[in-house]
C-alpha cells in the first residue's frame, strides 16, 4: 500500500525531508511535506493495513522491520521488560535489515502482536529530524571581527535556539505507523586550527568584563602562539554538535535514539603582546 509520511515541525520555519530511505519530497508547501513510502504492515491488533492519503508522486520503498515473538520469553528481570512483569505481556524481538537496527520492545496485553512487515520507525524518526532543519552551532564567541592574544583564556560559548542546539520536536506519520522525535546537543567538538581539539558539553558560558583573566568555567582554550604564519593572520577552525535524536513510536511500543552531527566554521585572530622598554 502506498503510504504518504506528513511531517509537523513546529519550531521548524520550513519543513525538509532529502530523497533517502524511506522515499523523496512528494509535495512541500510550508510546514507540511509528504514524502513517499509505503507500507506493508498494520498498527498492532487492527487486522490490517489503515487507509493512507495518497501521495503526489511515486516513491522508493520504506526500508521495513519484523517483529517475532520471543521464544522463550526473557526472564521477568530483564530489562526488556520494561518495568512490567511476564503477565502484563509479552517481549519481542524486532530486526530491521535495511537500517541494521534490532532490540526487542514490550508489547502489552490486549495490544496485539505488532504487524510485519511494516515500515521501520526509525526511517520516520529521520524524515522527523530532517524536517527539523537542525544546522551547525552559531558561534558566538570567537568572533570574526575580535582580537586575541596568545596565552590569554579564550571563552568559548554558542548562541543556542531551537534549530542550532534543541529542544527541537517533530512527529512523522507513514501509514499506521506515527514517531515522534526530539533532538537536542549532547556536546560541541571545538576545532581551533592550531592542532587541538575541546570537547565542550553544554553550550558554553558568555564572557562579561568582570570575569578579567580567569578560565572560562566549561568552555575554554588558551593559544600558545600566534596565527601570524596562519592565512590572513587566522586560525581556521570549525565547531562540530552532536545532535542526539529521541524517537518514540507509542502504537509499536518502540523507541530508540540515533545521533547527528552539523558544523560551523569560525575564525580567531590570535596576535603576541609587545612589550616596550
Amino acid at each position: 500500500m502506498a503510504a504518504a509520511v506528513v511531517l509537523a515541525g513546529g519550531l521548524a520555519p520550513a519543513a525538509h525531508a532529502d530523497g533517502g530511505p524511506g522515499g523523496g519530497v512528494c509535495d512541500n508547501s510550508g510546514l507540511l511535506v509528504t514524502v513517499c513510502a509505503s507500507d506493508g504492515g498494520s498498527k498492532p491488533g487492527s487486522g490490517g493495513a489503515k487507509p493512507a492519503r495518497a501521495s503526489s508522486g511515486g516513491g522508493k520503498a520504506a526500508p521495513k522491520c519484523t517483529y517475532e515473538k520471543a521464544d522463550p520469553q526473557p526472564p521477568a528481570v530483564n530489562l526488556a521488560w520494561e518495568g512490567h512483569t511476564p503477565g502484563d505481556g509479552a517481549v519481542y524481538q524486532v530486526t530491521c535489515p535495511s537500517t541494521g537496527r534490532a532490540g526487542v520492545v514490550f508489547v502489552p496485553n490486549g495490544a496485539g502482536a505488532p504487524a510485519a512487515p511494516t515500515i521501520d520507525p526509525e526511517t520516520v524518526a529521520r524524515q522527523a529530524a530532517a524536517s527539523m532543519k537542525l544546522t551547525g552551532p552559531a558561534v558566538a564567541s570567537p568572533r570574526a571581527a575580535g582580537r586575541y592574544v596568545v596565552g590569554m583564556p579564550m571563552w568559548m560559548w554558542v548562541a543556542p535556539s531551537p534549530t542550532t542546539y534543541g529542544p527541537a520536536t517533530a512527529t512523522a506519520t507513514a501509514g499506521s505507523v506515527t514517531v515522534t522525535a526530539t533532538a537536542k546537543v549532547a556536546a560541541i567538538r571545538w576545532d581551533m586550527g592550531d592542532g587541538t581539539t575541546v570537547t565542550c558539553h553544554g553550550p558554553g558560558t558568555p564572557y562579561t568584563a568582570d570575569q578579567g583573566k580567569t578560565l572560562s568555567p566549561d568552555c575554554g582554550h588558551r593559544y600558545v602562539r600566534s596565527a601570524a604564519d596562519q592565512p590572513d593572520g587566522r586560525y581556521k577552525g570549525t565547531a562540530t554538535s552532536t545532535w542526539t535524536v529521541t524517537w518514540t513510536a507509542p502504537a509499536l511500543n518502540d523507541g530508540g535514539e540515533f545521533t547527528e552531527t552539523r558544523q560551523t566554521a569560525f575564525t580567531a585572530a590570535v596576535g603576541e603582546v609587545q612589550v616596550l622598554n
